[in-house]
């Protein structure tokens, strides 16, 4: 496992000079003699290893007061694959300040939702990636403000507000600290770019030119308690616009079960396939989102529709998680070729990813309304519930007409008028009552054993159900589904164990990568969730 790699030297400075993209986001190199920090697949010439020293972030990186480089720009590296791979307290932190959780509710809220003191939230940050909550969201804040600055007309004000910052003096400091310049000179650099400097920098998330823009109306907003802001300075909300991105991958990707589950389960009125791209509606904290994705050889491609600026980086950061964008799948694939049964699959189409979700209680509620029925029965209940209970969003570019009920509406539901089973009845009341009052969490921050304990403690959810949604909404890539009927027919197929007590001995040896085991024996059959759409 490469968990504290930048403390192995040697290691560290053979993937510098290799110039490994594998590695780009598991350690960052600061440059003594430079005083910058660069990913370590810099295109530069690797600097001599005395003077190199190796943080575990970005934010570790800025406290010690170092720039970011201007060629390499690290902080659009893809996420560290650790996040997504461990339940501890730092992922699930890790996870939560990716979700925005700090910008919006402080570092006491971030505490509160892990169930720990502020001072040990901090102290393990510390411990392990050198920098505290608030420097770990400034770095972020500082990436996102980039991209603004660089690829939109958006007044800096108005970048400001939209990375998270509350304050326009708070903006301007923090990016001349990190990356050397002011906003006005970063904005000034991106027409000077040479068609070399370009090429370098396709396959990093740049989005290109932000559609015109309407005006608005400046709201006040305050900022959270728990972050250094400033209170009572004049902040204001951004306007609606859409944005296209390149989203990064670790390679290989492949698409085809990534986006063909995603569309093949599709939900009408919240997600569609059209024009080669996966299309759905977002919930998010200050407003609501519609993005399109579509797979390109060394990115995603993502048209990102927001009524609320301040939803960027949240926005992204759950297209991600959804992709599975941040996982290893060297190191995956690699675990799973050790089985000689598995490896043939394996080699035939490497870098297959988890389809997951952007909303972990709406696939909880899909996962009960799948239980026992084809995927068209269930993809029916769930657009019914969306047409009655749903917020009604505005589509004109497509077919999307609503966002996913939430718990709270799902609560209100005559349990009488579903076409539904009386006992799965029961079952969906049981999980949307308790979503909705909040003894279920679902959320990145969940303890992923707990909540195994507490879904199969709900009347009708049996381990099939707590698995894929684990699997799918938790995002433990070791969840395993060994009643699955396609992983036992594929598993009779391949001349593996096919009973589920045998079949979970056999898969001992695929872990800790179990989820992705699923999908390669899901891929041998001809169903639609494995095949990209036409």
């Amino acid at each position: 496992m490469l968990n504290g790699m930048y403390t192995d030297r040697e290691r560290c400075v053979r993937a510098v000079q290799s110039k490994d993209a594998r590695f780009d986001g598991w350690f960052f190199t600061a440059v003594l003699t430079t005083g910058i920090y660069c990913r370590p697949s810099c295109p530069v010439v690797a600097p001599k290893p005395e003077n190199m020293v190796f943080h575990a972030s970005a934010a570790a990186c800025q406290q010690a007061g170092f720039r970011a480089c201007k060629r390499c720009r690290p902080d659009t590296s893809p996420g560290s694959p650790e996040w997504n791979r461990r339940a501890d307290l730092v992922a699930r932190a890790m996870r939560l300040i990716a979700d925005g959780v700090v910008d919006r509710e402080g570092v006491p809220g971030l505490a509160g939702r892990l169930g720990y003191s502020t001072r040990q939230v901090e102290r393990q940050l510390l411990a392990e990636l050198g920098a505290g909550p608030l420097a770990l969201a400034r770095a972020q804040r500082a990436q996102t403000a980039r991209l603004l600055v660089e690829s939109t007309q958006l007044s800096m004000a108005d970048v400001a507000f939209a990375a998270g910052f509350a304050s326009v003096r708070t903006f301007n400091d923090t990016v001349r600290e990190v990356f050397a310049l002011s906003p006005t000179e970063l904005r000034a650099r991106v027409p000077k770019r040479n068609d070399a400097t370009a090429a370098a920098l396709r396959s990093l998330p740049l989005p290109l030119p932000l559609h015109a823009l309407p005006p608005h109306t400046p709201t006040p907003r305050t900022p959270p308690p728990g972050t250094t802001e400033t209170p009572g300075a004049p902040v204001v909300t951004p306007a609606p616009a859409t944005l296209h991105l390149r989203l990064p991958f670790r390679a290989p990707l492949n698409p085809d079960n990534l986006f063909g589950h995603l569309a093949a389960t599709a939900v009408p009125g919240v997600e569609e396939w059209r024009d080669g791209a996966y299309r759905r509606t977002l919930r998010l904290p200050y407003g609501h989102g519609i993005v399109g994705l579509a797979p390109r050889p060394d990115h995603i491609a993502c048209r990102l529709t927001l009524s609320d600026l301040r939803d960027l980086t949240v926005a992204i950061s759950r297209c991600r998680r959804m992709l599975d964008l941040d996982a290893d799948p060297v190191a995956v694939d690699d675990q799973l070729r050790t089985d000689p049964l598995l490896a043939p699959l394996v080699d035939k189409a490497p870098g297959r990813r988890v389809p997951r979700t952007v909303d972990e209680a709406e696939f909880a509620v899909r996962a009960v309304l799948g239980q026992q029925v084809s995927t068209a029965a269930a993809r029916t209940h769930a657009a019914r519930l969306v047409a009655a209970h749903g917020d009604p969003v505005d589509d004109p570019e497509g077919g999307l007409t609503h966002l996913f009920p939430t718990p709270e509406a799902l609560a209100g539901v005559d349990p009488g008028s579903l076409a539904m089973p009386r006992t799965r009845r029961t079952t969906f009341t049981s999980l949307v009552e308790q979503l909705a009052d909040g003894r279920l969490g679902l959320g990145v921050e969940s303890d992923w054993d707990g909540t195994r304990a507490r879904l199969l403690a709900l009347p009708g959810f049996g381990p099939w159900t707590v698995d894929v949604i684990a699997m799918r909404a938790l995002g433990d890539p070791d969840a395993f589904l060994p009643t699955d009927l396609g992983v036992r027919r594929a598993a009779q197929q391949l001349g593996l164990p096919s009973t589920p007590a045998a079949l979970t001995a056999r898969a001992a040896g695929w872990r800790p990568w179990r989820a992705y085991a699923v999908q390669y024996l899901w891929a041998t059959d001809s169903h639609p969730i494995n095949f990209l759409p036409a």
